[in-house]
């Protein structure tokens, strides 16, 4: 059954290499860090959610909104193929009704800011701007592109960062929750320019201060689709199940 559906537009995204001991206490139950070419991301998300249905219903005044959320990949052998996933460090949206809405029933970690979008179109460029305001200070995210979109190549830097079907919740050492997210494969639009002015320490707190000093490795602009979120099951480590069998019998 599909929680949400929804369209996810014109995705900044900002991603930095990292080393994978800072995300360990962050791993799900059941997945392991997802590694590219011997290297281990963490990337700063801009979006716009469009046309947002919430079990089938639009909610007034929370259809179209922005979201920012800092996110690192993992994945899950299961049934002898390996799943993709995302796990989100914070995301943050505007509305709290879907602060709520999330953190209540996916135990995610949203947080409500005031936040504001603006896309620029030139003769040759557009220009994606996504702010949110943190204590009294706004924070920016912008990105140039070129006009006209192009395939993500395969087996590329932005395939790995947009071929993640799955979402990942550490709920406690031994509990996770798994969601499905379906979406066709996305196309991007080549970066001409870029700012980050964020304070990484106050909004994302110590563990990724160091960002603030650090560069992209690389940055690009997905055009998005429209997608669906599968409800939540629960997974529990080999441990918790065994506990339980000898209970039972």
């Amino acid at each position: 059954m599909n929680f949400l559906k929804a369209e996810w537009k014109n995705l900044a995204l900002f991603n930095y290499e990292v080393d994978a001991k800072i995300l360990e206490k962050y791993v799900p139950s059941g997945t392991q860090i997802d590694i590219w070419n011997n290297k281990c991301y963490v990337s700063l998300v801009g979006f716009m959610f469009k046309n947002t249905k919430v079990l089938g219903i639009k909610v007034p005044f929370h259809i179209d909104f922005e979201e920012i959320n800092l996110r690192f990949y993992v994945k899950r052998f299961e049934n002898g193929e390996w799943k993709r996933g995302v796990v989100f460090i914070k995301e943050i949206v505007p509305k709290k009704a879907i602060t709520f809405i999330a953190n209540n029933l996916y135990q995610e970690h949203y947080e409500t800011q005031k936040m504001q979008h603006k896309i620029i179109e030139n003769s040759n460029s557009n220009s994606f701007i996504y702010q949110w305001k943190k204590e009294e200070n706004w924070n920016t995210i912008q990105i140039e592109t070129k006009k006209d979109p192009v395939e993500i190549q395969i087996d590329s830097e932005a395939e790995f960062i947009t071929e993640h079907y799955f979402g990942y919740t550490k709920i406690d050492q031994n509990t996770t929750y798994e969601y499905e997210v379906r979406h066709p494969r996305w196309e991007q639009y080549e970066v001409i320019n870029y700012n980050v002015d964020i304070d990484f320490k106050k909004t994302y707190g110590n563990d990724f201060e160091f960002l603030q000093t650090a560069n992209p490795a690389s940055v690009f602009l997905a055009k998005g689709s429209k997608i669906s979120v599968r409800n939540k099951r629960k997974l529990e480590s080999e441990l918790v199940l065994e506990e339980k069998e000898e209970e039972y019998n």
